[in-house]
């Protein structure tokens, strides 16, 4: 073939199966399903630890600065937890769903769409991750560290956690109705989760310090050894919040609620495709 026919010639990239991907000696003995529970639980441990690493490191920052006037803290907070959120779940939402939080594991499980070994298998990956990411801001960031969740003077109990609830629930809606339900859309859900999450943390952090996670407020508290009084509010607020919006999500889909709004782009039935998604089956 002259030069003029090989410059004319389309490129074709070679296929995996012409180069075959370098997998670990024991990745081969184990059967799909353990293997795909260890990848889930690796994507959720990497996962949760650079969301929380640079959620809380920001925080670190807002809380340690000096000449910052309190309402550009918490902005800043907030934005640090929802780019955070935003970018990571982007990263690795095909790995693990990228959930990074048992609340919104236990609400996804519930509504159907992660199994319940799964879910108990990420959620302790996910508080793993909050351990390590709070170890490691703690061990190299100065100051007095500063990115534990409390309540603020003036909030009660009830409040601290009807906030944890209402804003929980908000944010599982939001990624159950874009990331969980199929649509041409669904590959921009990562920045819908992480502005979903960012006009949580900016109701949230000034009365409760925003966490929405337990492993957010878990992480912090067992490195620093600090357990505030209300701190079985981190834990029963976001899951109260999952348990709800799980039910919604159900109650949505009895409901076929696609009818009720017809030619928009919110599943796949009109393709054959199931309007769900088994992010983690």
């Amino acid at each position: 073939m002259d030069q003029q026919d090989q410059s004319s010639t389309p490129f074709h990239p070679q296929s995996s199966r012409d180069h075959p991907q370098q997998r670990l000696p024991f990745a081969d003995r184990l059967n799909p399903t353990a293997r795909n529970h260890f990848v889930a639980c690796c994507g959720e441990f990497i996962g949760t630890f650079f969301f929380l690493f640079f959620a809380l490191s920001g925080t670190q920052v807002a809380n340690t600065t000096e000449d910052a006037n309190e309402l550009m803290q918490l902005l800043y907070i907030s934005l640090t937890f929802g780019f955070s959120l935003a970018v990571n779940a982007w990263v690795w939402f095909r790995v693990s769903g990228g959930l990074f939080n048992p609340a919104i594991t236990l609400g996804m499980y519930l509504s159907g769409s992660v199994p319940l070994f799964r879910s108990l298998l990420v959620a302790l990956s996910q508080l793993l991750g909050a351990v390590v990411a709070s170890l490691v801001v703690h061990a190299i960031f100065p100051g007095p560290s500063a990115f534990t969740t409390a309540l603020s003077p003036p909030t009660t109990l009830l409040q601290g956690f009807l906030i944890e609830t209402f804003l929980t629930f908000q944010l599982l809606t939001t990624i159950q109705m874009l990331a969980a339900e199929k649509h041409s859309a669904t590959f921009l859900s990562p920045i819908g989760i992480g502005l979903s999450l960012f006009i949580a943390e900016l109701s949230g952090v000034r009365f409760t310090g925003g966490s929405l996670n337990p492993a957010r407020s878990f992480g912090p508290a067992l490195v620093l050894g600090e357990w505030p009084a209300e701190h079985w509010i981190y834990w029963a607020g976001p899951a109260a919040g999952s348990v709800a919006a799980a039910g919604l999500y159900k109650f949505l889909k009895v409901l076929d609620y696609e009818r009720a709004n017809p030619g928009q782009d919110a599943s796949g039935r009109g393709q054959g495709e199931e309007a769900g998604v088994r992010l983690l089956g």
